[in-house]
């Protein structure tokens, strides 16, 4: 794939992110599948929903290349993978398609379906530094952070929805969190990179959102991006101290509200893991597992691509 203006090098900046973001979430659904074998589902274990995918065509030549490189690299084939770790009551389609120039993504509670939009995917490339920001944020941070929290994120929703999960706050909140949540639960360089390249594009966005700011904003579903930026910093710090020390120290998250960070990401562990663990069917997140280290052990061995 060649983005527009970027060339080769945005193709495997891309390439490589979709890879390590999809190993990422594939690990991430099984986090939730930790002690699932003593407990007790509420789904009849011959109900399993399927989940069929879609890559429809982009009507714009501009996102051609982007279609076929996610379709190469079957992208909704490994999310449909992760999601077949949960014990699912009716068919979830997954989608991805072109939106007439919207940069979005969502859950549609009506024909059960997750789509995500090849402009939402394109602009995530478009605005990646193209090496290193003055914050420390790599390109490929930029691209994989983003990349696995609206997946992650559009997928909660989708969760929270078939299961009827009692739910205290706005949803929004609460998918934020959860997406947030398993992007912390692979070490110490995943949780860097993922959390900081959602929070590069948190900051970019507040700052367009600040220039165009009505008090009507205030009612939107999402909360206003630069308290998504505070929030996750927080929820990152209080998980990780160590690792987001540094968020402290550089002045991005203010010490009053780190001190409390801990108590946040605690309470936000215990209602994950008690929401998503009864609806696990723990043999078949062993096989997933199995698949992604499969995978990703062919990857490791692969030679590398010779120079140009």
């Amino acid at each position: 794939m060649v983005i527009r203006g970027q060339g080769t090098r945005a193709r495997l900046a891309f390439a490589g992110a979709a890879r390590a973001f999809l190993f990422l979430i594939a690990l991430g659904a099984l986090i939730f599948a930790s002690g699932a074998c003593a407990a007790t589902g509420k789904l009849p274990p011959d109900r399993p929903g399927k989940i069929p995918i879609e890559y429809l065509p982009p009507k714009e030549a501009k996102f051609e290349d982007l279609y076929k490189l996610l379709k190469e690299r079957q992208v909704l084939e490994d999310v449909r993978m992760v999601l077949s770790a949960f014990k699912l009551p009716r068919d979830i389609t997954l989608r991805l398609k072109g939106c007439d120039g919207r940069r979005n993504a969502w859950y549609d509670d009506e024909d059960y379906s997750i789509t995500v939009c090849y402009e939402y995917l394109q602009d995530v490339v478009d605005h990646a530094p193209k090496d290193v920001s003055p914050e420390g944020v790599t390109r490929r941070d930029a691209i994989i952070g983003p990349t696995a929290e609206v997946f992650l994120h559009e997928g909660a929703h989708m969760l929270f929805h078939q299961y009827h999960m009692p739910l205290l706050g706005p949803e929004e909140d609460s998918a934020d969190a959860v997406a947030a949540y398993t992007m912390m639960q692979f070490g110490p360089r995943f949780a860097r990179s993922a959390i900081s390249g959602v929070a590069y594009m948190y900051a970019r966005k507040a700052k367009d959102q600040a220039k165009t700011f009505e008090k009507e904003d205030l009612a939107e579903e999402h909360p206003l991006t630069g308290a998504r930026f505070y929030t996750l910093l927080c929820f990152a710090y209080g998980g990780q101290p160590k690792n987001f020390q540094f968020v402290v120290d550089r002045g991005y998250l203010p010490e009053w509200r780190a001190k409390n960070c801990d108590g946040d990401y605690e309470r936000i562990q215990y209602a994950v893991q008690t929401l998503f663990r009864p609806h696990m069917d723990p043999a078949k997140a062993k096989q997933v597992r199995a698949y992604f280290e499969k995978k990703a052990a062919a990857q490791e061995v692969q030679p590398a691509a010779p120079k140009k």
